[in-house]
């Protein structure tokens, strides 16, 4: 007759708790991958509505840069602590929507290169991604 035992001791109940902690994780980056992949991607007219009219504040450790940008397709930005950075307190230049991305141009910042970004809600934030990889967090005024 063949006898079998399943084992019962420590190294039984570790490897459940190992299994359980395994499932666990992999379930909360599921749940997590979910949440991200659920938040809007803004584009097309909800992009156009989410920043014509508006002013979108880009957080930066030295403090917001507030950017207004107009119906008519031109942006104001006052750099405020972060002048020394961009070279200047104000500039001003024009914004446009394509291919579901912002794009934007200044007239002295950047060295006037056109840029667009790609922006997805956040609850009350907006995350940016620019053209270049360049990429952080903003808020947006006046929703």
């Amino acid at each position: 007759m063949l006898h079998c035992s399943i084992p019962r001791g420590r190294d039984h109940v570790s490897q459940g708790k190992q299994m359980r902690i395994v499932m666990f994780a992999a379930a909360v980056l599921l749940a997590w991958n979910g949440a991200l992949a659920s938040d809007p991607q803004l584009e097309g007219e909800s992009l156009r509505k989410a920043i014509s009219g508006k002013t979108v504040s880009l957080e930066t450790p030295m403090g917001g840069l507030p950017i207004s940008y107009r119906p008519d397709g031109t942006m104001q930005g006052r750099a405020g602590a972060l002048a020394t950075y961009t070279g200047a307190a104000r500039d001003s230049g024009r914004w446009w929507i394509v291919a579901d991305q912002l794009c934007q141009r200044w007239n002295n910042w950047l060295g006037g290169s056109s840029y667009c970004f790609r922006l997805r809600q956040q609850g009350a934030s907006v995350h940016w991604t620019r053209s270049d990889g360049v990429s952080g967090m903003a808020t947006i005024a006046g929703q």
